[in-house]
């Protein structure tokens, strides 16, 4: 019996005539992105029913998992600068998804928390996009689904030791 093939094998076919790439390594990588793509796709879906942003929906996970926490601490946990936060954070606010309250161990400052409303509207965006991507892995049995991971993990650490490594070495300035 024939392997049934996909558009990416369709499209390796067409690089054959070039030297110098592995079509393992290529067919890795379109898949992986493809799948991206997909699970991206879905996700933008389900934040517009919300009316979100990705950007949005990330703020409020951070201030779901950690719970109340300055503008400036949520600020560096998501990378961004205080402008770009102050603008993400009115935006929620005019939303009724998070308030700014007095801070109660420093008057000069204020917290970051879900409101009731916003808890809500990411508990249901979370949990409709999880029954999403249990769909995308569902053409996978258990043990495969759990040697993907396996498989993904390896990659994942590699790349994140060769990340850590080139940002030891920008920061000693090449010196070592």
């Amino acid at each position: 019996m024939t392997a049934k093939r996909d558009h990416v094998d369709r499209f390796l076919d067409e690089l054959e005539l070039f030297e110098g790439l592995d079509l393992e390594v290529e067919g890795i990588v379109d898949r992986i992105g493809g799948i991206h793509r997909r699970i991206h796709r879905a996700m933008e879906a389900t934040l517009a029913d919300f009316g979100l942003s990705h950007a949005d929906f990330k703020t409020m996970g951070a201030l779901r998992r950690s719970g109340p926490r300055t503008p400036g601490v949520l600020g560096r946990y998501l990378e961004l600068s205080s402008g770009a936060m102050t603008s993400r954070l009115d935006a929620l606010e005019r939303s009724g998804y998070i308030r700014r309250v007095p801070d109660p161990h420093d008057r000069r400052s204020v917290l970051v928390e879900l409101t009731d409303e916003g808890r809500e509207a990411w508990e249901s965006a979370a949990s409709i996009q999880a029954r999403k991507e249990a769909f995308f892995a569902s053409a996978l049995s258990r043990p495969e689904q759990q040697r993907l991971n396996s498989l993904l993990r390896k990659l994942m650490l590699a790349l994140e030791a060769a990340e850590a490594q080139a940002q030891a070495a920008s920061a000693d300035g090449g010196r070592s």
